[in-house]
């Protein structure tokens, strides 16, 4: 996903890549799967697969963790879900708010999968009076006015803006200057945020305008091949092969970031 500002250094702790930090939600996710069926070891053929990734990129990418598995068992479960938890800081309570509880900002507040991954939505917060003291997902709905409060009282440090677009900036802002670190912003805008603030976009009209694209491709691939196969010819599946990995990969080559089913 794109940010509103110039990215840092692309690595993390202990050098971790920022394109193996954005794919270690994937890898959780497929562990978690696992782990809820009590699988005790997985190889890493089975859990690149699970992931979407090939197993090659998989392996660099847990020797960063410093996992390397065990040959002719595979990697342990539960100890891989404890270590990605743990380095990407799932293992503590993570405070959020939600600014804009319009239709997205609701449907965000009842996901229930903010408090299975470590993050606890501590207030919901629009700027509309007739909503203050409305119950959304069993929380109260509180002003903007007391939005620097609630971030002091709370200690938030990650805020979620699903406000119009018009407004977004103006709440970053204030955001920022309350002391967040971290934004989700789903506001169709680009933020501005000084250095030392981290912005992720989630923007599903552009993934979906990312879609429309390989399937007008893909149609019109289909509608050469068909032409060629009328005319004695045949068509060439490297072309295919191509957009297919193209349609798996973000723009450096690496799987696109995108929210967890």
């Amino acid at each position: 996903m794109a940010t509103g500002r110039t990215h840092r250094p692309a690595t993390r702790s202990r050098g971790i890549p920022e394109a193996t930090v954005a794919r270690l939600p994937l890898y959780l996710r497929a562990l978690t799967a696992l782990s809820e069926r009590s699988v005790p070891t997985v190889s890493s053929e089975e859990l690149a697969a699970a992931a979407g990734v090939n197993s090659a990129k998989l392996r660099k990418d847990f020797s960063y963790l410093g996992s390397y598995g065990t040959r002719g068992v595979g990697y342990d479960v539960e100890y891989l879900v404890y270590q990605i938890s743990r380095e990407l800081g799932l293992t503590q309570d993570w405070p959020v708010v939600i600014v804009g509880i319009g239709n997205l900002g609701a449907a965000l507040a009842n996901y229930g999968g903010f408090a299975s991954r470590g993050f606890r939505v501590a207030s919901l917060i629009d700027a509309d009076p007739a909503l203050t003291g409305r119950t959304v997902a069993g929380i109260p709905v509180r002003h903007t006015d007391d939005l620097e409060q609630i971030i002091s009282d709370n200690g938030v440090s990650i805020g979620v803006i699903a406000t119009p677009a018009g407004a977004a900036q103006q709440v970053c802002d204030r955001l920022v200057a309350a002391g967040v670190t971290s934004i989700l912003n789903f506001a169709p805008t680009v933020l501005s945020v000084p250095e030392g603030v981290d912005v992720r976009k989630v923007d599903l009209s552009i993934e979906l305008q990312i879609l429309a694209f390989h399937e007008q491709r893909k149609a019109g691939e289909e509608q050469e091949q068909q032409e060629q196969e009328r005319s004695g010819g045949s068509a060439a599946p490297a072309a295919r092969k191509g957009v297919k990995e193209s349609a798996e990969q973000g723009p450096d080559g690496d799987v696109p970031a995108v929210m967890p089913a």
